[in-house]
């Protein structure tokens, strides 16, 4: 009786995501002939080898470059990571600068003290944040900027790990997977998290929590900003779309894999119990799995096992199809 309540809960889940998202794709809003002025703001720390393919999708971007004002922090970096994005952003007809973060502010440490820095600087009035790993698509600013607007203080995109191993897809395949099961939440009108290599916030919404120097040190540190800016009654977006996919490089082994997950974990522990009590009943198939096969046989928690790869695979088809992708 317990196998089967676990179990029909578990394909209920993964159903009532596969047709949430499933779902016609609501047209975006029209934007107004105004384009306002823009920051984008980078934190990196020894990334010579990713920040070149970063600020080359930047250039790209289809969006007026005397518009955009481009802010690099470099975090104490040993490598070459500031001369390799000077050069990339060479003739850059928009404003491009390179900031060497050297102290800390407030309680902020890490990146979040890096953006901290980059936000007293810029001269906008909406930061756009991503990663020296990520590719952002040429629609970025505009389908972020297109769901601003009063009282909305955090626009978030989603990203896509990218690579050419069967490793590298396979991350790309468990993300977008979590990244749809966060989407549903969301759209049943239950807050989450904001992406923090893919999100624009208000420069309203950043003041009025302080900015990062004001906040709790996290290795999450978007999602304390995000909790902060909803705690002073900022709405928020989240959308999984095609004009707001960036791309990620992958990590290249198990250890930065698990190292990668390990981070993740600390704001998973600050999620409400019901969110942490899903989660728990999502990622304990396989315990409950081998516990049927003592239980009932091997044969019956094989067709278990076949239906939930199944049922996967539905739901990564609806995830990938939404976002354009196969």
């Amino acid at each position: 009786m317990l196998f089967s309540l676990y179990f029909i809960g578990w394909f209920a889940l993964l159903a009532v995501s596969a047709w949430v998202l499933g779902r016609r794709l609501v047209a975006a809003p029209v934007v107004g002939e105004g384009q306002p002025q823009v920051s984008i703001l980078i934190a990196a720390r020894d990334e010579e080898a990713a920040i070149a393919r970063c600020l080359a999708a930047i250039r790209k971007l289809d969006y007026p470059p005397e518009l955009v004002e481009v802010l690099l922090g470099n975090d104490g970096s040993t490598d070459a990571t500031a001369a390799v994005a000077e050069a990339a952003m060479r003739d850059y007809t928009g404003t491009f600068r390179v900031l060497d973060i050297r102290e800390n502010l407030g309680s902020a440490r890490g990146k979040a003290n890096v953006l901290a820095q980059l936000a007293r600087v810029a001269t906008s009035d909406f930061f756009f944040i991503t990663d020296a790993d990520i590719a952002v698509p040429t629609s970025w600013l505009r389908g972020l900027l297109a769901w601003t607007g009063p009282n909305v203080g955090i626009v978030t995109g989603l990203t896509l790990v990218t690579g050419p191993r069967l490793f590298h897809r396979l991350q790309g395949l468990d993300w977008l997977l979590s990244l749809g099961l966060v989407q549903v939440v969301t759209d049943l009108g239950q807050p989450v998290t904001a992406m923090g290599n893919n999100m624009l916030i208000s420069r309203q919404a950043y003041a009025a929590t302080g900015g990062y120097e004001a906040l709790p040190f996290s290795v999450t540190e978007d999602f304390e900003l995000f909790k902060a800016v909803r705690a002073r009654g900022f709405g928020y977006r989240n959308l999984f779309r095609p004009e707001v996919l960036a791309e990620s490089l992958p990590m290249y082994t198990w250890r930065g894999l698990l190292h990668q997950r390990r981070r993740w974990m600390r704001g998973v522990e600050q999620l409400p119990g019901w969110l942490q009590a899903c989660l728990a009943l999502y990622g304990s198939f396989y315990l409950v799995l081998a516990s049927l096969a003592v239980m009932a046989g091997p044969g019956v928690a094989l067709a278990v096992w076949a239906a939930k790869a199944a049922m996967q695979g539905v739901l990564a088809t609806v995830c990938f199809r939404r976002v354009g992708r196969r």
